[in-house]
């Protein structure tokens, strides 16, 4: 998960990057050599790209460095933290719903995936399966029951789980053969 979201920002960064590095050099020389810059749009309109680039770049480099500091081992193995994949039940619908709790900038409702800091996410933090959680959202409360957590920690163990060991090679009878 935050992998995705690393590897989501470093892609954006590097094609930012290049834009700054090759491709707006190339506008603003072009458009240098047009004449007049007081009155050049092409020139005005590069500089504030560039501008915003390099904003960007910042904005990037920041939340990048934000993700490395992220400390896993705080994250709570119990109960409903970030990186929890977790089944509710909205008990008003009566209709099953699962979602993965991610940081702000991760989010995306039609993946499954809610923010840490929307209501939603915010309500179910530290709540267990079997809990009972009313969420104030814009739309009014809603009435969930927590069926199901898996943690993060349960996560990263199911991922590293070791892959069945290869079957034994036999030995061959003569033991210079093996030699």
């Amino acid at each position: 998960m935050r992998t995705r979201l690393a590897d989501r920002l470093e892609k954006e960064l590097a094609r930012l990057d290049r834009e700054l590095k090759i491709e707006l050099p190339k506008a603003i020389k072009l458009a240098v050599a047009m004449g007049d810059l007081r009155e050049n749009a092409e020139y005005q309109a590069a500089l504030e790209r560039q501008n915003f680039v390099r904003l960007r770049c910042g904005q990037i480099r920041k939340k990048l460095g934000e993700l490395a500091l992220i400390r896993i081992d705080t994250i709570p193995t119990d109960r409903i933290g970030f990186g929890s994949h977790v089944t509710l039940l909205d008990v008003d619908l009566d209709k099953q719903v699962r979602y993965e709790l991610v940081l702000p900038d991760d989010g995306d409702v039609a993946e499954g995936r809610i923010s840490v800091a929307s209501p939603i996410g915010k309500g179910l933090m530290g709540h267990r399966a079997g809990d009972e959680v009313t969420i104030r959202t814009p739309s009014g409360d809603r009435m969930y029951e927590v069926l199901e957590v898996k943690t993060l920690h349960e996560l990263a163990e199911k991922d590293e789980a070791p892959e069945e060991p290869p079957p034994p090679v036999a030995a061959s009878p003569d033991p210079e053969a093996d030699a």
